[in-house]
């Protein structure tokens, strides 16, 4: 069974950039769906992006033109490449495979 584990979250004034990873292990990642979630405090969560195999991908309204998800099948990873950040982008973010969740990494956009 896939295990995900994210990494690269910290805190990060706004209009900064951070790089989230997702590596999975116990699955290959190249013939599925991956997703990145997201989840602030009092909130929901929330649909971020999308990675469709065949490198389709789809983003929230609230990211696009700032985020840039990627995969690297080769490394069994997925990448959240976060530019401009904002303020409202501070959350717990995660990664998502079929019903498997990674424990998530946080992200604090604050000066």
């Amino acid at each position: 069974q896939v295990q995900l584990l994210e990494s690269g979250g910290g805190l990060v004034q706004p209009g900064g950039s951070l790089r989230l990873s997702c590596v999975a292990s116990g699955s290959s990642i190249s013939l599925y769906t991956m997703a990145w979630y997201r989840q602030a405090p009092g909130k929901q969560r929330e649909l971020v992006a999308v990675l469709i195999p065949g490198d389709n991908t789809n983003y929230a309204d609230s990211v696009k033109g700032r985020f840039t998800a990627s995969r690297d099948n080769a490394k069994n990873t997925v990448y959240l490449q976060m530019n401009g950040l904002k303020p409202e982008d501070t959350a717990i973010y995660y990664c998502k495979q079929g019903t498997r969740w990674g424990q998530g990494t946080q992200v604090t956009v604050s000066s």
